[in-house]
């Protein structure tokens, strides 16, 4: 479906972005990943991959707290793949405290790495999609770009900031074969996500089922987590031709949190 395009998505050794990644891969694209990690890991996974899907895939080490590194990225990306086709965000850090207890430097952190590592990464996207008439971005948010919940004050106000960011650079290039959309994902089974769990039933002294149920999923209905695979398939088809006509929006993948 996407073969001979390219892609870089953010935030990727791991998780949510790398599932993301494989998806693409799987769809026939040149996948650029981003992310700390263990080097001799991470180029086994570049390796694996590019073997498994018969494409070129590299990796950047950018820091998506610095512009600088952000820009130098997406120009590292164009240069050796020789344009960049697709561009997800998805690098994103958590912090949860009340608001008059918030570390300034944890709001700063947070803001960067959440909101403004993605305007920095489409600005320096946007003039090669606009020179080929062609592109697609999707920013991963989060249902917390809809609702809020409480102690998490720059996670709120970052995801809020996507889909506003979504929604203008959409306009701005609603007249080119640009695409730029938001997906809002609830909760999402992740390695990251299995460690909360184990944490939260130490601390409550409650069963794995029952912190999934009572803690972790309360807030959604369909009390399952999102598959990774989900996601990427959704990344596939918004980055897809069927998907040219849907620009601006924001797509919870939510178990129906947001329809409340």
């Amino acid at each position: 479906m996407l073969k001979g395009q390219t892609a870089l998505v953010t935030g990727s050794t791991s998780g949510i972005g790398l599932g993301i990644a494989r998806g693409l891969a799987e769809a026939g694209a040149d996948v650029m990943l981003n992310g700390f990690g263990d080097a001799a890991e991470i180029s086994r996974l570049c390796a694996d991959l590019a073997q498994r899907c018969g494409v070129r895939v590299l990796h950047s080490g950018a820091d998506m707290s610095r512009a600088d590194q952000v820009t130098a990225m997406v120009r590292e990306a164009e240069e050796r793949f020789g344009r960049l086709d697709m561009l997800v965000n998805n690098a994103g850090i958590q912090f949860v405290a009340p608001v008059e207890e918030f570390p300034d430097a944890k709001w700063d952190q947070i803001l960067a790495i959440n909101l403004t590592a993605n305007f920095h990464a489409i600005k320096a996207a946007l003039p090669g999609m606009k020179a080929r008439n062609q592109g697609r971005i999707v920013n991963i948010a989060s249902a917390h770009g809809l609702v809020a919940s409480p102690f998490k004050s720059a996670y709120v106000a970052a995801k809020h900031g996507v889909l506003g960011l979504t929604k203008t650079v959409a306009l701005e290039v609603a007249e080119m074969r640009i695409t730029c959309n938001a997906i809002c994902p609830g909760y999402v089974k992740t390695p990251l996500v299995e460690g909360q769990i184990a944490d939260q039933a130490k601390v409550h002294k409650l069963s794995r089922e029952q912190v999934i149920r009572d803690v972790i999923l309360a807030s959604q209905p369909s009390k399952r987590f999102a598959d990774v695979e989900e996601l990427a398939a959704l990344v596939v088809f918004l980055c897809s031709p069927a998907a040219a006509s849907i620009t601006g929006i924001a797509l919870p993948v939510d178990g129906g949190w947001t329809a409340r």
